[in-house]
């Protein structure tokens, strides 16, 4: 027992020093962990630091794992404990390593030398990690085909000390590529010679990172590598109650990327999409844990090799709207997205309204109702259209904020007639709805919208029910919603259409294309500088905001 701890405990330093590290350090001035996760291989180490120093520095990891060998007679325990020091040395503050084939290779080389196995059984494993790696070109696959057939190898032909050895390193491997089997599901894990999405790597790609939230319990299971919670909650075996307990366990993960965006310019944009799993309601609820698992997005997104990181929805909202995610990861640019989320509204409004009347309304004859008009965005868009209409219907909780507010437009604009309501039912007499609530749940149904009437929501999630599509006429409009330039393609459903994305992401975009890193939008309160800022680089790189409504309901036939 005495020289199996030894050997575990001596190995696990031997396995920690970062020597790779240290020499590229040393040669090429930077440190691997420095540009992204994904760097970590030899076959992407080549493209900063040249063949030499990459095989140079694989060499070294090789050797690690033959000394360990070497220095504790073959046991089978040293095996593990370099393995394990390599991929996640003390102090575990630093980053986890890669996937250490290095080391691996060198282990099996040693345990041929010093540790009885034959080398049949040492070979076959480097074979099938060959051929694996040749079919699938996905080196998570690969490595994991190598030591089930390493465990294998032992159980017939070794003794019952490495066979559990080799089981304990295989369960390890396992454990340390979790994140990039559940990638390979959600088919954002990279192959083998594709361009990875990282940082400065390449000046025709812009990369940046944004978190998303599931919106409702079907959105859990969005992502492929989580289709297998859906059947368990449908046949009663896993509740509701069970899965918002489980959820805040979890941790980030990435599980969509943005591509086919193409700037005006000529570069492309490419966008991981983080997801953080827990509900509007336990954002909401959990300022707390909303904000740590939002600093464990920037984390991930900066280790992934994203410039600039976003906020997106209720993530927006937390650690005093991203001011204290920013503090805590301060190696990564972060944006709650709101200077180009007001900038849409304003250039958004305008242009409703144009449409509104170019289909034949008459604005000054029209009646518009705004839907949360306590908040701070909903009365901006109540101060924009209250002198183009003849009648105004301010609607909130807050009855008596909302007479104030009331009464301050009454004496700019007293030629509209303007009066408030808690009532949502109000809205049925509008020819124009524009609505921006923080709830989690629709508030606008069919019953509450008129024939014909033109929509705006601003809510996220949004604030009209699919019914209102029913009203006869009715033209939607999702506020703070953006097109891309190029023709974007993304796994991941954000509810917003195809090729359209919210404001806030498309901010990440713009301001990580322009590298206007001073423009990003922390805390309550945005510039107008930013938002004109945002208006004009976001046209000039060919964002388009939308104005319309692009799935108008058809008529009814008359009975």
């Amino acid at each position: 027992m005495t020289w199996l701890l030894l050997a575990l405990v001596g190995s696990y330093l031997l396995g920690a020093l970062p020597l790779g590290s240290l020499l590229i350090k040393r040669v090429a001035g930077f440190s691997p962990r420095e540009m992204s996760a994904h760097n970590l291989g030899v076959e992407n180490l080549m493209h900063f630091v040249g063949r030499p120093l990459a095989l140079a520095s694989f060499g070294l990891d090789l050797l690690k794992g033959f000394v360990a060998l070497a220095l504790f007679a073959g046991s089978p325990w040293a095996a593990l404990g370099v393995y394990l020091g390599h991929l996640y040395p003390l102090p575990l503050k630093e980053l986890p390593r890669g996937r250490g084939n290095g080391v691996l290779l060198g282990v099996l080389a040693g345990l041929w030398a010093f540790g009885g196995l034959s080398w049949l059984a040492a070979a076959v494993p480097v074979v099938v990690y060959a051929a694996v790696l040749a079919l699938s070109r996905y080196v998570v696959l690969a490595t994991l085909g190598g030591l089930v057939t390493l465990l294998l190898a032992t159980v017939l032909t070794g003794p019952m000390a490495l066979t559990a050895a080799a089981l304990a390193i295989l369960l390890l491997a396992l454990w340390r590529h979790k994140a990039s089997l559940m990638r390979l599901l959600d088919r954002t894990e990279p192959k083998l010679g594709e361009q990875l999405p990282v940082r400065a790597r390449d000046p025709g790609v812009v990369t940046a990172a944004f978190m998303v939230h599931p919106l409702s319990l079907d959105d859990l299971w969005q992502p492929i590598s989580q289709r297998w919670l859906k059947p368990l909650y449908q046949r009663g075996l896993l509740s509701e109650a069970t899965i918002r307990k489980l959820t805040p366990l979890f941790r980030p993960l990435k599980q969509g990327e943005i591509k086919g965006v193409r700037l005006a310019d000529g570069r492309e944009l490419r966008l991981m999409l983080l997801t953080g799993p827990l509900l509007p309601d336990q954002i909401r609820n959990q300022p707390e844990l909303a904000t740590r698992m939002a600093i464990q997005g920037a984390r991930l997104a900066h280790e992934l090799g994203a410039e600039a990181f976003g906020l997106g929805a209720f993530w927006s909202t937390v650690g005093n709207k991203g001011l204290d995610v920013q503090e805590a990861v301060p190696e990564i640019h972060i944006t709650n997205g709101g200077a180009y989320t007001a900038a849409t509204v304003k250039a958004a409004v305008p242009g409703l309204l144009a449409s509104f009347a170019a289909e034949g309304g008459l604005l000054k004859r029209a009646c518009a109702a705004v839907v949360g008009a306590n908040g701070v965005v909903a009365f901006g868009v109540a101060r924009m259209i209250a002198g183009e209409v003849a009648e105004l219907i301010l609607i909130g909780r807050d009855l008596e904020r909302l007479e104030r507010s009331a009464q301050s437009l009454r004496r700019k604009f007293p030629q509209t007639a303007i009066t408030t309501s808690t009532e949502v039912a109000a809205c049925a007499a509008a020819d124009l709805v524009f609505t921006a609530t923080s709830d989690p749940d629709p508030v606008l149904y069919a019953e509450h919208i008129k024939p014909g009437a033109w929509v705006f929501d601003l809510g996220r999630p949004a604030d009209v029910d699919d019914s209102v599509r029913r009203v006869p006429g009715v033209h939607i409009v999702p506020g703070g919603v953006v097109r891309p330039p190029g023709a974007m393609q993304s796994l991941i459903d954000l509810h917003f259409g195809d090729g359209l994305v919210p404001a806030c992401l498309a901010e990440t975009m713009i301001m990580t294309a322009t590298r206007a890193f001073d423009r990003k939008s922390l805390g309550p309160q945005t510039k107008t500088a930013d938002i004109d800022f945002y208006l004009e680089a976001g046209a000039r790189l060919g964002f388009e905001i939308v104005t319309r409504d692009e799935q108008v309901a058809p008529l009814e036939p008359a009975r």
